[in-house]
């Protein structure tokens, strides 16, 4: 192999390296391009420990859009949790309800969807009204000794 042709070979294998650093990047940072359009709900929790912007949010375990941002309500101090929804899925029942939940045991968490059953669906702007905030391990485990610590003194 003349020089010519080894020096266009590593040319080749080194841009082949970057394209897929620049693919691996993309995947870790879970972006994707905004081919699909989607309309805004809004969510209110108690609790959301761990959820994060661009988390999924899943129905039947299905992804069906993701966490467009986190805040605090000003009115009650309760976490405000705008979603964007696959303009697909513009059928979820105005009753349907959102959890907050972990993937395994110790995993990311999501936003997880329960429909409802409602003949009016949740339109663009639309507020999901029935929540359930995120349990903090470190809690659990709390209660747990402090009953286990009461169950020992009796």
């Amino acid at each position: 192999m003349t020089q010519k042709g080894i020096e266009t070979s590593v040319g080749i294998f080194i841009l082949l390296g970057l394209v897929a650093i620049i693919w691996l990047v993309l995947k870790v940072g879970n972006w994707s391009p905004n081919s699909s359009s989607t309309y805004e709900v809004t969510a209110y929790f108690d609790n959301v420990a761990g959820l994060s912007v661009k988390a999924p949010v899943t129905l039947a375990g299905v992804k069906i859009g993701h966490v467009a941002s986190i805040g605090i309500d000003s009115e009650d101090y309760s976490a405000r949790v705008v979603l964007h929804i696959l303009d697909s899925y513009n059928n979820l029942p105005v009753d349907s309800g959102a959890a907050i939940l972990t993937s395994g045991l110790l995993g990311a968490q999501y936003v997880g969807i329960d429909p409802g059953a409602e003949e009016t669906y949740l339109v663009h702007g639309g507020q999901i009204d029935i929540t359930q905030s995120a349990m903090v391990l470190e809690n659990l485990i709390g209660q747990i000794l402090i009953r286990t610590a009461e169950g020992t003194n009796q």
